[in-house]
């Protein structure tokens, strides 16, 4: 399709809105394969061989690896524009996940996991940044609303389809190969977002993102930071629902399946919100982080269920605030870059707190509810921080247009 400049209003809505939902309509592809895999890792891991420290390790070392490098990938598609070629190349490295299948040792599973986190590296700072131009028509919150919920629609079919196998055949094997079907959706939505708009910067006006205005930055990383190192990684909470035999290997990736569910509800609610109250909304993720590990690490399978449940609406908040603040606060030319850094520090929060909770698991649950308690109590003084920080620029930009 010629890639003509949109002539009205309208038209750029259109294409914004069309953009946006087939970008949705490859995550959604993508997450049902990469959260399908996630929502049994950490009792595939056991089954290896692999300890509750392994686990954590393994589900901290992912994310680490999977967020440092998007500091590297988001200033090479920052410079060279090359959006839809790491796209590509990231969403690929989801055929990892069909491997497990044959993966024998803990440590080869391992490999692949990380792997396909890797490729969540590669292809996310460029899939950001052109949901960011296409968010500029139709409202940041409710654009990066939108898509994260087909995202986490993808991750609530995933963990289904993975209790499927496990209740048919009673292995894991033929889960992970069933996986590998939807790398076909991905492939055709990339190619129609692609000829829709092959270069997507021109859906925002650089007048309209010439801006560099997030104030308070170092509280911001620090919140983002601390509320993260908080946050407990699904695969510990799956791990410990197998350890202490609370509930059957198959029911598993459905306590998966319902964090995702309500993470799609609150996703489109909280984008809503953003457009609204901006950043605000955050404050609920430490009161999350605390009410999750209270209840999923709990003997009673209620309990569980509800940790479960309240753990994914806290990754239905975080994502999309976090995503559509940076679109909103930062220049058109720095947002990939932007983007590749908060997500730096959004992957070493998540690895320093999964192996430190992963450590501490063998010692007591009551030692991960203190450190997250902890932990997250600091993350609320940042913000106040911010908040703070964001009040004074504020006042000191009224008194330059009051004062010469």
């Amino acid at each position: 399709m010629p890639d003509h400049p949109p002539e009205t209003r309208q038209d750029l809505r259109d294409l914004s809105i069309r953009l946006i939902l087939l970008l949705g309509a490859a995550s959604l592809c993508g997450s049902l394969v990469s959260n399908g895999a996630r929502s049994v890792t950490g009792p595939y891991i056991l089954l290896l061989g692999g300890s509750a420290a392994i686990v954590g390790l393994v589900a901290g070392s992912g994310e680490f690896i999977g967020y440092a490098l998007r500091s590297a990938t988001g200033i090479y598609v920052g410079k060279n524009h090359r959006y839809w070629r790491a796209a590509t190349a990231g969403y690929g490295l989801l055929a990892a996940i069909p491997l497990l299948a044959v993966a024998g040792r803990w440590e080869t599973a391992a490999v692949l996991i990380i792997a396909e986190r890797i490729g969540k590296a590669v292809r996310t700072p460029a899939r950001d940044t052109i949901l960011s131009y296409a968010t500029t028509a139709v409202g940041r919150g409710w654009g990066f609303g939108v898509h994260k919920a087909l995202d986490q629609i993808g991750a609530v079919a995933g963990p289904l389809v993975m209790a499927a196998a496990l209740a048919v055949t009673g292995g894991y094997g033929m889960g992970f190969l069933l996986l590998g079907i939807p790398l076909a959706g991905v492939a055709v939505a990339l190619f129609l977002a692609q000829s829709e708009v092959p270069r997507p910067g021109r859906l925002e006006r650089e007048e309209e993102g010439d801006r560099d205005n997030l104030p308070g930055i170092v509280p911001y990383a620090a919140f983002i930071f601390l509320g993260m190192a908080g946050f407990v990684s699904f695969p510990l909470i799956s791990f410990h629902l197998k350890a202490q035999s609370i509930v059957p290997d198959a029911a598993i990736p459905l306590f998966y399946a319902g964090a995702m569910t309500v993470s799609v509800a609150v996703a489109l609610l909280v984008g809503r919100a953003f457009d609204r109250i901006g950043t605000h909304i955050l404050l609920a993720i430490p009161a999350l982080s605390i009410a999750t590990v209270a209840l999923a690490f709990s003997t009673e399978p209620g309990a569980a269920v509800a940790g479960s449940l309240v753990w994914g609406a806290g990754i239905g908040i975080f994502e999309p605030v976090l995503r559509a603040s940076i679109a909103e606060s930062t220049a058109l030319d720095r947002r990939g870059r932007v983007y590749g850094s908060v997500s730096a520090i959004f992957g070493t929060a998540w690895f320093v707190g999964s192996a430190v909770m992963g450590v501490l698991y063998d010692v007591s649950i009551g030692h991960i509810v203190a450190y997250v308690v902890t932990v997250e109590a600091a993350a609320v003084a940042a913000y106040l921080w911010m908040y703070r920080s964001r009040i004074v620029v504020r006042l000191q930009e009224g008194l330059g247009e009051i004062i010469p």
